[in-house]
């Protein structure tokens, strides 16, 4: 394999193993500062459990996500020094903030959410979880508003053959990076849902304090089902944004190959023009590809012929990971559903296949997330900026192949060690369940009560 394939493969395996920890993040700050201002509120010690047992399961995530995330950003000056040189002046803005603003917020609050147990008040320890929740937000808006901005490039200019910002605010306003980030947040909620229903679904059905994850699963599904709507919703106006700016990702997306309107849905696995979809096939539903794309029947959509061969992205992988995300999709909303009734109605217990069913399905979430950004990033190609900068293009001169196998090894032996590091750290703890004892966190007062 040359430079470019192998940079290529190491930017993948890093930045896909990075995110494996992101989405939990966003979603599990989010419940642990719910559960413990329950406990601010209302002063029942299930709740104050809840966010410390909880919490410790955010805290491995975070860590592990913090430690691999860091990586990726040397590789831009490292492995993508072209790229860095082209478009540093825009990309770097957006990143700069992040580090200096969000991740800045993180650390100081998440150190205070830690060690502030006991040490200062029950307000201001929620508060600070509530700052980490929101500095982990901010972090993913201004990461995934400069990933907007390679999707849809806006606000800038070329001089002396480099692209330079001319317009900060059409950065920060870009339809592309906001619908991109709102849809990545709430796949982000669902991650976390699951993540909780499904453990709790593992003590329910060994009888481990029930009272205790009947409340944290009751907690998490209606948390699901809101979150799972609104991935389809924003992922619609998402779908429509992606037709309008990258339609040779739009076309992959859906296999269209020839120019045309009233465009059906292609129902077969078969990502081919030998199976495009139309009316009077058995095999789509009509005209619902332009319905996703531009919100009506006839809308007209650009096949894939329209573009040169070298401009056109892998078909079979987006169009793959296009569809096994929405049927995951869709999947999650019938289980949060179920979820919500069950819960409510306390019937968790007596079904036990349920529980079951959620334990096994706590993968599924994150491996949605992985798809959408398949569908994301390979859809882009030839692009690393869509229409302006080729991937080939961007990929530094003066490395070797030698050069880079030796750090694709190397990354891939660090984080698969410190993926089982985290699984078992996960499983550990979550087996373990809520510490009984809570003098150590316990207001003096109440302790002495």
């Amino acid at each position: 394999m040359d430079v470019l394939t192998l940079s290529r493969l190491q930017f993948a395996i890093t930045s896909m193993f990075h995110f494996i920890f992101v989405p939990l993040t966003l979603g599990l700050s989010i419940m642990v500062a719910y559960m413990e201002t329950k406990y601010v509120r209302s002063g029942e010690e299930l709740y104050l459990k809840m966010a410390k047992f909880w919490g410790k399961l955010f805290l491995i995530n975070f860590a592990l996500g913090v430690v691999t995330g860091i990586t990726l950003e040397f590789q831009f000056g490292m492995n993508w020094a072209e790229y860095s040189r082209y478009v540093g002046d825009i990309f770097g803005a957006p990143l700069a903030i992040e580090a200096t603003v969000a991740f800045f917020m993180e650390s100081v609050f998440i150190g205070l959410w830690i060690f502030g147990w006991n040490k200062v008040s029950k307000r201001v320890h929620a508060i600070s979880i509530w700052m980490v929740a929101l500095a982990t937000n901010l972090s993913a808006l201004w990461i995934l508003l400069a990933n907007g901005w390679m999707q849809h490039p806006v606000g800038y200019v070329m001089r002396n053959g480099r692209s330079e910002m001319v317009d900060f605010f059409a950065l920060v306003t870009n339809p592309y990076g906001i619908l991109k980030f709102g849809h990545q947040i709430v796949s982000g909620y669902t991650v976390a849902a699951f993540f909780v229903m499904g453990i709790s679904a593992w003590h329910l059905l060994r009888g481990n304090q029930s009272s205790f994850f009947k409340a944290s699963f009751r907690m998490a599904a209606p948390f699901a089902l809101v979150s799972v709507l609104l991935v389809a919703a924003i992922g619609d106006f998402h779908a429509v944004e992606v037709a309008k700016t990258q339609p040779a990702k739009f076309a992959a997306m859906e296999s269209v190959w020839e120019t045309k309107r009233g465009v059906g849905l292609n129902l077969l696995l078969m990502p081919d023009e030998l199976h495009e979809c139309n009316s009077v096939e058995k095999i789509c539903i009509p005209n619902m590809v332009s319905m996703l794309a531009f919100h009506t029947p006839d809308g007209e959509i650009k096949g894939l012929k329209e573009f040169p061969k070298s401009e056109r992205p892998p078909v079979l992988s987006v169009f793959l990971s296009f569809r096994a995300m929405v049927g995951l999709g869709f999947l999650f909303l019938a289980l949060a559903v179920i979820a919500v009734l069950l819960s409510r109605r306390d019937l968790l217990e007596k079904y036990p296949l349920f529980l079951k069913v959620m334990m096994i399905v706590i993968p599924l979430p994150y491996l949605a997330n992985q798809l959408g950004w398949i569908v994301a990033e390979v859809g882009r190609q030839p692009w690393i900026v869509y229409g302006v900068l080729k991937t080939s293009e961007a990929v530094s001169k003066a490395l070797d192949n030698t050069q880079v196998l030796t750090s694709l090894l190397g990354f891939t032996l660090l984080y698969g060690t410190l993926g089982l590091v985290d699984i078992y750290l996960l499983a550990k703890h979550a087996r373990k369940g809520p510490d009984e004892d809570l003098s150590s966190i316990l207001p003096k007062e109440r302790m002495r009560r």
